[in-house]
């Protein structure tokens, strides 16, 4: 069978991740990496700056912020390809997003998988499964202690912010804290950029904390971790406690997802999906069959 032409947008912490995980996986070949400034350094794969340079391409993988999202996808969406994003702003901008995205998809005979992380998206689908095991009852999602990439890319969009990293912090019960390290520009105001990233949507409820660093490098780490509670019953049983727990790589976690679903979206009718609407199966790239007789 032919391989899944992959390329992958962004070449930043989740894209170089996402280059390795398609190259890794055996029904994929990756087509090249799309970059604003491809630059002259040598890659082992195409590097430019416009898709429809590397020749055919069935799905894009969108390592790019969450608010460029619902501008790019339609883009190559557009062009007839295939989009997985990893949008992780919840709530209504999500359900306006796949709706968006769902009607483009649809007309020009496309797939476009949203929220393809590992929150939302793997978690979700586990929030899912916990709550038809126990109907009735309260999910708690606890995230962290570790860095937030959608965080930290919204901090450093801020102006006067050199550099930034945004830690999450667990308090319990779904609950979080926001401890920010911001490397500021020369003559930027402390006080004034901690305003901004408070305002913030991505921050605005949360409890945050802002401190200057004189190099954010030197605070830096990539890991996070989730542990997902779920109290609830079944049937007569009324103490159903459920939990999942992991700590992992924040961008390669987030990367593999992303392959995976860009797999799934080669197997899908045309439209918007959010991992919770696609079968397990499909992220998987055996055959049925096989999967059946391993997995159950």
């Amino acid at each position: 069978m032919a391989k899944i032409k992959v390329a992958v947008v962004g070449y930043g912490n989740v894209g170089q991740e996402a280059c390795r995980c398609v190259m890794d996986a055996p029904d994929m070949e990756l087509a090249g990496v799309v970059r604003r400034n491809p630059g002259s350094e040598r890659y082992p794969f195409p590097v430019v700056s416009d898709v429809t340079k590397l020749g055919p391409v069935d799905v894009a993988i969108l390592t790019i912020p969450s608010r460029s999202v619902p501008e790019v996808a339609p883009q190559y969406l557009k062009l007839g390809i295939n989009t997985v994003d990893s949008y992780d702003i919840h709530g209504d901008s999500m359900i306006k997003l796949k709706s968006t995205l769902d009607s483009l998809a649809r007309q020009m005979g496309k797939v476009s998988v949203v929220g393809a992380g590992w929150d939302p998206g793997t978690d979700s689908m586990v929030r899912c499964i916990f709550r038809a095991i126990a109907p009735r009852g309260v999910t708690y999602t606890n995230f962290g202690p570790g860095m937030s990439m959608g965080h930290t890319v919204a901090v450093k969009a801020i102006p006067g912010v050199k550099d930034a990293l945004s830690m999450t912090l667990p308090a319990g019960f779904g609950h979080h804290r926001r401890d920010v390290y911001v490397e500021l520009e020369p003559g930027a105001d402390l006080a004034e950029v901690t305003r901004l990233i408070k305002e913030d949507p991505y921050f605005k409820n949360d409890e945050t904390r802002v401190t200057a660093v004189p190099s954010v490098e030197e605070v830096t780490a990539m890991g996070h971790g989730v542990v997902l509670q779920r109290f609830g019953s079944s049937g007569t049983a009324q103490n159903q406690v459920l939990e999942l727990r992991m700590r992992l790589s924040n961008p390669a976690a987030t990367a593999q997802v992303m392959v995976a679903a860009a797999r799934a979206s080669t197997k899908l009718q045309p439209g918007a999906y959010t991992l919770v609407e696609i079968a397990p199966a499909d992220l998987l790239p055996e055959d049925r069959e096989t999967i059946i007789r391993t997995m159950v």
